[in-house]
């Protein structure tokens, strides 16, 4: 069993946990652990919003790029592509886990197949209006388009003809999306986060700003995660 400290900041799409995650651990010299469900495949970029590969390298960030759109992804997988990545981070070095996907946590703070117990893990996650997530997600859809959604998805979809279950479940990607059915979708998908992470963990909530996280950080955590399959 292999368990770790980690600092941890969930929330849904476009709340701003990525951006401020990274500047905490830049703070801190951590190293970071994507827990995002669409991260994790290789050349889905821009529709997903993968951070940048200089921020991927430069914490050494795990749980991204990690297979193809056409192979099948799961909660499982995740867990033991994270603790591959967690041996090579050393025990000295903080580690940072960010994202969307609350089986992911769930799965780091009590295993996969362990009893429910009540209440359920406790952890920070954004709290962030709908309206404000909303117009974020609109704002980024545009900037999406503008840095080539539509090229990409035609790439993807020529490299790679038959995408697996989980992949095609990307937003953005599905032929005859169009804008308006993509903010739609992402919109739904921020909704059911927020309702995933009020229902299925115990929230620690915190406003979408670095000092209200640091501080969060400060007086809550790190938290134990066990990285055990």
């Amino acid at each position: 069993m292999t368990e770790r400290a980690a600092y941890i900041l969930a929330g849904p799409t476009a709340s701003g946990k990525s951006a401020i995650a990274a500047a905490l651990a830049r703070e801190m010299g951590a190293r970071i652990l994507s827990a995002d469900s669409m991260l994790v495949y290789r050349g889905m970029d821009i529709g997903t919003a993968k951070p940048p590969r200089s921020e991927i390298e430069e914490f050494g960030m795990g749980g991204v790029d990690v297979v193809t759109p056409a192979e099948e992804f799961s909660s499982g997988a995740w867990l033991r592509a994270a603790a591959e990545w967690a041996e090579t981070v050393p025990a000295s070095v903080p580690i940072v886990i960010v994202g969307g996907t609350g089986l992911y946590f769930s799965a780091l703070l009590r295993g996969l197949d362990r009893k429910w117990v009540s209440p359920p893990p406790e952890y920070p996650v954004i709290r962030i209006d709908r309206a404000v997530v909303r117009e974020r997600i609109r704002a980024r859809l545009d900037d999406m388009f503008m840095a080539g959604l539509e090229e990409e998805r035609r790439r993807l979809r020529a490299q790679y003809p038959v995408w697996s279950r989980t992949a095609s479940l990307a937003i953005g990607y599905r032929e005859g999306d169009d804008r308006e059915k993509i903010l739609v979708r992402t919109c739904q998908l921020a909704k059911r986060q927020d309702t995933w992470f009020r229902h299925q963990a115990t929230p620690i909530y915190v406003e979408p700003t670095v000092d209200a996280v640091r501080e969060c950080w400060r007086s809550r955590g790190p938290w134990t995660v066990c990285f055990d399959v």
